[in-house]
């Protein structure tokens, strides 16, 4: 049992990275982004949609230990 729960870990891993990869190989094009005046550099469409999702992955676990540490939860 326990290495049946590898072996599938190990599948799940594997096919989110060829997921990952087959994205940022599908969207190589190149772009800016502008917001209020200020313009980033030219990347890939990936490479800002995967910086976006691990800041997200970041920021959402951070905000919720500082809110609710002043709010008094137990996380």
């Amino acid at each position: 049992m326990r290495n049946l729960k590898r072996v599938l870990l190990g599948v799940f891993i594997l096919l989110l990275l060829i997921v990952v990869l087959t994205f940022a190989l599908e969207n190589q094009q190149s772009t800016s982004l502008m917001f209020l005046g200020w313009s980033s550099a030219q990347m890939p469409v990936a490479a800002y949609i995967l910086l976006a999702l691990l800041i997200g992955m970041v920021a959402g676990p951070l905000l919720a230990w500082i809110f609710g540490r002043k709010a008094g939860w137990r996380i």
